[in-house]
C-alpha cells in the first residue's frame, strides 16, 4: 500500500544536514509504520546538475552555515564536530554503500551511520584511503573487499547511475526525505514530514 510505502532518504557522507537527519529519520518512520530507503548519493553531481555550490563556498553564507551545523545539531541533542577537512569527496564511501546494500540492506544503512558518526563525531576523513580502510575494519567489513568495491567499475557505475535517478527525480541537495512521491529537502523540514506521516497531504 502507498501509505505504507518506505520513506526515501537520499544523504551524502558529507553533508552535516545529512548526519543530523541520518539520526531522527528511522525513528520518526517507525512511529507511522514505516520504514527507511537509504539512497547514498553525491551533492557535487546533484549541485552540478542544478547549478548550485555548497553554502559554505560563498563568503557570505559560510560563517552563518557553520552556526546553523552546529545549532540544529544541538538542537536535534545530537553530537556534531565540524571536520577540519570540510567538505569531502565522498564517492568510495557511497560506492561501499551501494556494494553492502547489493548483499544486505540493512549492513548498507549500518556503514551509512558509521560513516556518517565517524565523519562529523571523530573527524575521520572518509576521502583518505588509509582512514577509510580502518573505518570499514571498525565497522566489521573486510577492509581489502571493500577496497577493491570502491575501485570496481561496476560500484563506480552504480553510484553514477543512483546520482543520475536523483537527478532525474528532482532531487538536488541532502537531505531529501521522499514521501509517497513528495520531496521534503533539508534537516529542518522535520515538523512537515511528521505532519506529512501522520496525517498525510496538506
Amino acid at each position: 500500500m502507498s501509505a505504507r510505502s518506505p520513506v526515501e532518504f537520499y544523504f551524502d557522507f558529507s553533508s552535516p544536514y545529512s548526519y543530523i537527519a541520518s539520526e531522527w529519520v528511522e525513528a520518526v518512520a517507525a512511529r507511522h509504520g514505516r520504514t527507511v530507503r537509504w539512497h547514498a548519493i553525491l551533492l557535487g553531481a546533484t549541485f552540478q546538475a542544478a547549478e548550485l555550490k555548497s553554502p559554505v563556498s560563498y563568503p557570505l553564507k559560510r560563517e552563518y552555515s557553520i552556526a546553523d551545523f552546529a545549532r540544529s545539531a544541538r538542537f536535534e541533542g545530537v553530537p556534531l564536530q565540524l571536520p577540519p577537512s570540510f567538505p569531502i569527496p565522498t564517492q568510495n564511501a557511497a560506492r561501499v554503500f551501494w556494494w553492502l546494500h547489493a548483499q544486505d540492506e540493512a549492513r548498507a544503512t549500518a556503514w551509512a551511520h558509521a560513516g556518517l558518526r565517524a565523519y562529523f563525531t571523530r573527524g575521520v576523513v572518509l576521502s583518505d584511503a588509509a582512514a577509510l580502510l580502518a573505518l570499514c575494519t571498525q565497522a566489521g567489513l573486510d577492509p581489502a573487499a571493500a577496497e577493491a568495491a570502491w575501485n570496481d567499475p561496476t560500484w563506480k557505475a552504480r553510484l553514477k547511475t543512483e546520482n543520475d535517478t536523483a537527478i532525474a527525480a528532482g532531487i538536488f541537495g541532502a537531505p531529501t526525505i521522499v514521501i509517497d512521491g513528495e520531496a521534503f529537502w533539508g534537516n529542518d523540514r522535520k515538523p512537515q514530514i511528521e505532519r506529512w506521516l501522520a496525517q498525510g497531504p496538506f
